[in-house]
């Protein structure tokens, strides 16, 4: 029974969250009518991971995904309002690939539609995440105090075999090939398995490296000597060349929309929270229901405007 009340009282607070934000006008979904100029501001908040992870009640991705990242990048592509876009980071890095494949995007929305982008740091911009700002923008700006930079790689491990010892584990394994369990837990790495795992980690930095000098304009040697993993505020980055303005992301903004040929601080698109409801159903059958429910309203009112998906 009480099962039974709260199974109800979720799909109540989710139906109402639903048609409560439907009332407030709080949808993605845009009427293929005229729609004003403005600038795209992408989100980039947290740790960066590889993969496509969307939020449900139960399972809440903490940080941003590449794809999510991805897909954002590619439809302020194919909107012909969006005149520039502004990534607003504040991460302290993460994954290699996610950032390489988030720099691929926007490398190919810079070849295809010739639009500016810029670049805003809040409390950091490091590692992965400099090298989605570095990769492509026509600006970077930060905070004096943004904490940016960290351009390097490292590959962490542990050794437990001691721990396992004490407790009274042993371990084994059979393997098809000498290094199938490369970096396992419950042995030393033997120097090979290191001179393997260096090599692939100074391929990734050289990647970021080059990276960086392309979209920086800058000469790789010199960077290499501010690219030791360390971090800077962002006065010392505009000093050495890795940002190009103090400022906060409301200067940033202002500075695209006069780049996009705005006067002022232009209209921005930006990707709206999610609300309960849509959390809890997940993002597509979220998606479908509003359409849905849109579609029949106006087509109980006699109206038959195209809804964008």
């Amino acid at each position: 029974m009480l099962k039974k009340l709260f199974v109800s009282a979720i799909l109540l607070i989710a139906i109402l969250s639903f048609v409560v934000s439907l009332l407030k006008g709080n949808n993605n979904d845009e009427k293929t009518v005229s729609i004003p100029d403005r600038v795209a501001v992408i989100n980039i908040q947290g740790p960066i991971m590889s993969g496509d992870g969307e939020d449900t009640l139960f399972n809440q991705t903490t940080g941003v995904t590449s794809g999510s990242v991805m897909r954002q990048i590619r439809e302020a592509a194919e909107d012909d309002s969006v005149k520039a876009l502004v990534l607003r980071i504040d991460s302290g890095g993460g994954s290699a690939t996610a950032a390489e494949e988030i720099g691929r995007e926007l490398i190919r929305f810079k070849e295809k539609t010739n639009k500016p982008i810029v670049s805003t740091m809040g409390d950091m911009g490091a590692s992965a995440a400099y090298w989605i700002a570095a990769c492509a923008s026509d600006k970077i700006y930060a905070n004096s105090t943004t904490l940016t930079g960290s351009i390097g790689v490292y590959m962490p491990y542990m050794n437990t075999e001691e721990l396992f010892k004490k407790i009274g584990i042993s371990t084994g394994k059979i393997k098809s090939g000498t290094f199938k369990d490369i970096m396992s837990t419950d042995r030393p790495m033997t120097e090979e398995e290191k001179a393997i795992l260096q090599r692939i980690v100074n391929e990734i930095y050289e990647d970021f490296i080059a990276t960086v000098a392309a979209g920086r304009k800058m000469d790789a040697g010199k960077l290499r000597s501010y690219a030791d993993g360390r971090i800077y505020t962002g006065a010392q980055a505009k000093n050495i060349g890795l940002i190009d303005e103090v400022g906060n992301y409301y200067d940033a903004l202002e500075a695209t929309g006069r780049m996009a040929g705005f006067d002022g601080i232009p209209p921005v698109k930006e990707r709206e929270q999610k609300q309960p409801w849509e959390i809890l159903l997940g993002a597509e059958i979220a998606k479908t229901l509003k359409v849905q429910f849109f579609e029949q309203v106006l087509g109980d009112l006699g109206a038959s405007p195209r809804i964008a998906r």
